[in-house]
């Protein structure tokens, strides 16, 4: 069974940065396309950022130049360095994968940027 943790959220104040981990378990992690998504107060959904088989990125226009995804296969977990946080990235942020069974997501764990 595919399962995803994310750790690393918490309180920031503005033009700070966190870390967030993804430990992914039940799959071919090395070939694996992750991504994260935040999900703001009373907004929809979010795709961030993702990274795929061969390490190519993607970012969402809103936060490009300001996060960094980046994995490591042999620790089977991605992660999402945040910098220069701002109070519009509060949010609940999830890890996914996507599969040939589905999309499988972590728990989420809380950004919040406030002074």
């Amino acid at each position: 069974q595919v399962q995803l943790v994310e750790s690393g959220g918490g309180l920031v104040q503005p033009g700070g940065s966190l870390r967030l981990s993804c430990e992914v378990s039940g799959t071919i992690f090395r070939f694996a396309s992750l991504a994260w998504y935040r999900r703001a107060p009373e907004k929809q959904r979010e795709l961030v950022a993702r990274i795929f088989m061969d390490g190519r990125t993607d970012y969402s226009d809103s936060v490009k130049g300001w996060f960094t995804i980046a994995r490591d296969n042999a620790k089977k977990t991605v992660y999402l360095q945040m910098d220069n946080l701002k109070p519009e990235d509060t949010a609940v942020y999830y890890c996914d994968t996507p599969t040939l069974l589905g999309d499988y997501w972590g728990q989420g764990t809380q950004v919040t940027v406030s002074s």
